[in-house]
C-alpha cells in the first residue's frame, strides 16, 4: 500500500482544555510513523471538501464548537463510502453539541464524568481483538467518561463506576473503547486521553495508534 493511497485528515479546534492542537500534532506524528501522508487543519470545512473522500482517515479533535449541517451531511456521506473515522475522549462525543447528524455518525455523546479527573480501572472486554491483542486490564487517571451511546457499537473495553461521586452510577460499566460499523466506513472511539501527558500511558497510546490503523482499513 503506498503513500499515496494512505492519506489522513486531522482537524483541531474547540475548547483549548483538552489540548488540540498539541494532541493533532501527537495523532500526526503516529500516523506519519505509520505510512500516512498527513494533513492537519482548524478548518472544519475540510471535513465536507470536495476531496473528503480521498482520505482514508479522518481524526476530528475538537470539544465543544458549531459546525455547519452540510458539512457533516457531506463526512457522513464519505464515511458510509469507506472513509475512516476515529476520535479520542471529547472527540466525537463533545464536537459538536448542537449537531444531532454528527451524534447519529459517531454513536455516543458524552453525558457526564463524576469526580472530574480520578483514579478508575479500565478492563479489556475482547483480548483477542486486533486493537486489544495484548494488552490487560490497566489503571488510569483522568475523566471516568460517562457516556450515551448508540447499541450497535461493538464495545472492546469497559471501565465500571463505584458510585464515589454520583451515587446513581454506582455498578454501572461504560465503554471506554469501542468499534462501529457505518455503512463502508469504520468508526472508533476511545473515551481516553483529556490531556496530551495522557499519551504517555503505554496501553493509552496503543490503543488510539492500533486503532487509527484499523480505521483506515
Amino acid at each position: 500500500m503506498t503513500i499515496e493511497n494512505r492519506k489522513a485528515l486531522i482537524v483541531w479546534g474547540g475548547w483549548p482544555g483538552h489540548e488540540p492542537e498539541v494532541g493533532a500534532r501527537l495523532v500526526e506524528s503516529m500516523l506519519e510513523q505509520d505510512g500516512f501522508a498527513v494533513t492537519v487543519t482548524n478548518d472544519y470545512g475540510a471535513m465536507g471538501g470536495s476531496d473528503i473522500e480521498d482520505f482514508r482517515l479522518v481524526v476530528p479533535i475538537v470539544t465543544n464548537d458549531e459546525i455547519e449541517r452540510d458539512i457533516v451531511l457531506r463526512l457522513i456521506d464519505a464515511v458510509r463510502s469507506g472513509v475512516g473515522l476515529a476520535g479520542y475522549h471529547g472527540a466525537l462525543t463533545t464536537s459538536f453539541r448542537r449537531s444531532v447528524e454528527w451524534h447519529f455518525l459517531c454513536g455516543v455523546q458524552r453525558v457526564g464524568h463524576p469526580g472530574n479527573i480520578i483514579d478508575f480501572h479500565v478492563d479489556v472486554t475482547k483480548p483477542d481483538d486486533p486493537v486489544m491483542q495484548g494488552l490487560s486490564g490497566f489503571d488510569y487517571h483522568s475523566e471516568q467518561y460517562y457516556l450515551h451511546y448508540d447499541p450497535s457499537v461493538d464495545i472492546l473495553a469497559t471501565t465500571t463506576f463505584s458510585g464515589k461521586h454520583d451515587p446513581v452510577t454506582a455498578g454501572v460499566t461504560m465503554p471506554v473503547a469501542f468499534k462501529r460499523q457505518f455503512g463502508a466506513g469504520r468508526i472508533f472511539y476511545t473515551a481516553l486521553g483529556h490531556v496530551a501527558a495522557e499519551f504517555e500511558h503505554p496501553q493509552m497510546r496503543a490503543i488510539l495508534r492500533r486503532s487509527l490503523n484499523w480505521a483506515a482499513r
